[in-house]
């Protein structure tokens, strides 16, 4: 079916091999990769090809940049090369992009959600009961996450293009239970990291009397930039309950740098990233830094497996890879190259000019946009803003979450839906609301999200300060005059 692509860059119209990419980029994944043959976007309002709108929707989705889009048509290497070659080529890649040692294995997955299969594949036999799994802030992380975190299909049809049971138990996984620790209380203010450790702590203890491995889920930048718990309450877990317990991060914003990877890798955590959100690829692509001491001791992988990932996908040798079909996923690949062209780009800028470009951004946020619409930025906690700040870069400002409710378009978190909805289709992109405020009477109250992407920030490092202050001003002004304007949502 032919899919609109009335938004594309001139320069593309007539190149057929702009046609070819857009439909590979939208192939390999899950329905959630299908394209609206009308708007020729995806469910969260972005394609796979640059266009002229103004976005800061990092947090939820992004189309892919100019530069990367032109760079996927040049590269010719990807089409009819030898998956396996493509893939570990992009494994030694990541490793230099995050500073890490060649014992670090990397598994490739068509989506986050997916990722979440890799870590329970990891520790599964630890226990003759099994993993219990306790996920921090399902609200804040994914929806998805809720099925595969507990083992099970998430989707009806897989990235194999297999169909499968919705909620039926990926065959060698029934072996999993869930639980789920709010990462903010009912009034929707964050909970701190002992409060968060506290929990976790009652939930390993539960786990072991049960004969269950336990596995931690860290949140390193949640959908509002949450941390937790911090370092220091890792380690106290670590210490009371040694080889009962591992850790998964979810760090599928990649708002983190070098150093924070190597803190959680040397505790043996298993990180979780995608190539889009902050890094700005197209949706949806992920991938899993495995420490040596976890790859090491890999058990064989779930024969379930089989409708979820292909043999090259996982580091060869792997314990049940064998199994595994031995097809490619070209799709998969163009999307996880596109996402590597913006990491290799975005780290090659000084650490000092990524900080001076995200201060512009927070500064020019409060300046022309929180002020003078009265709005209020929801906060983290105070622990979790003073980690952030002792990392340089600080990458978790990236990301600011704005309560709106008291705009008359989005007093509700409903109508803040809505508003996004609207303001997406008149070229305004945001990230999606979150229900992280309680309104008077008892209902959730609206937000927004805004996002810098790595894509952004290099065009921006181009720039000196008084360009970038006035960028940030005809950008945020123009969301403020979207949001003043009460017809938009209708």
């Amino acid at each position: 079916m032919p899919i609109s692509t009335s938004n594309l860059p001139p320069e593309f119209a007539a190149d057929r091999r702009a046609e070819e990419l857009i439909r590979l980029l939208a192939s390999g994944g899950d329905e959630r990769l299908a394209l609206n043959p009308q708007t020729g976007l995806n469910r969260y309002m972005s394609g796979p090809y640059p266009r002229d709108i103004l976005a800061y929707a990092s947090s939820t989705a992004n189309d892919i940049s100019l530069p990367a889009f032109r760079h996927l048509l040049d590269r010719t290497t990807l089409e009819g090369a030898d998956y396996r070659t493509v893939l570990d080529a992009m494994r030694a890649r990541l490793r230099k992009v995050f500073a890490l040692e060649d014992s670090v294995e990397v598994v490739f997955a068509p989506s986050g959600t997916d990722l979440e299969y890799v870590a329970l594949a990891a520790v599964t036999p630890r226990a003759p009961a099994g993993v219990h799994n306790i996920l921090l802030g399902a609200d804040e992380v994914g929806r998805g996450c809720i099925q595969s975190a507990a083992g099970n299909f998430f989707t009806g049809r897989t990235a194999l293009d297999r169909t499968v049971d919705v909620a039926a138990s990926v065959p060698g996984l029934e072996a999993v239970s869930l639980s789920d620790i709010p990462v903010r209380c009912g009034e929707g203010h964050a909970r701190t990291s002992q409060e968060i450790a506290a929990a976790i702590d009652r939930e390993v203890q539960t786990a072991e009397a049960e004969g269950q491995h336990a596995l931690v889920h860290v949140v390193h930048g949640s959908k509002t930039g949450l941390i937790l718990p911090q370092t220091r309450e890792l380690d106290r877990l670590q210490s009371r309950w040694g080889d009962a317990m591992t850790l998964v991060v979810d760090a599928c914003q990649v708002r983190l740098g070098a150093s924070e990877v190597a803190a959680y890798l040397d505790r043996g955590a298993i990180v979780l990233m995608t190539g889009s959100k902050f890094v700005g690829g197209v949706p949806f692509s992920g991938f899993a830094l495995i420490p040596a001491s976890i790859g090491q001791a890999a058990p064989p992988l779930p024969a379930g497996f089989d409708a979820l990932f292909r043999r090259a996908e996982w580091p060869e040798g792997w314990p049940g890879g064998e199994a595994l079909p031995d097809g490619d996923n070209p799709g998969l690949a163009a999307r996880l190259e596109g996402a590597l062209f913006e990491m290799e780009r975005f780290w090659a800028l000084p650490a000092a000019t990524i900080t001076d470009v995200v201060g512009s951004f927070q500064q020019a946020l409060r300046r022309d946009l929180i002020e003078p619409l009265g709005l209020r930025e929801v906060r983290t906690s105070g622990e979790e803003t003073a980690r952030a700040a002792a990392v340089d870069p600080d990458l978790i400002s990236t990301l600011v979450t704005l309560d709106v409710s008291m705009l008359a378009p989005a007093g509700t978190f409903d109508q803040a839906v809505a508003l996004h909805a609207a303001l997406a289709c008149a070229g305004v992109r945001l990230g999606q609301p979150v229900k992280s405020v309680r309104l008077p009477g008892g209902g959730w109250g609206g937000t927004l999200r805004l996002g810098l992407s790595m894509p952004q920030i290099v065009v921006l490092a181009e720039q000196d300060s008084s360009q970038r202050d006035s960028t940030f001003a005809d950008h945020f002004g123009a969301i403020a005059s979207a949001l003043r304007q009460p017809a938009v949502a209708a």
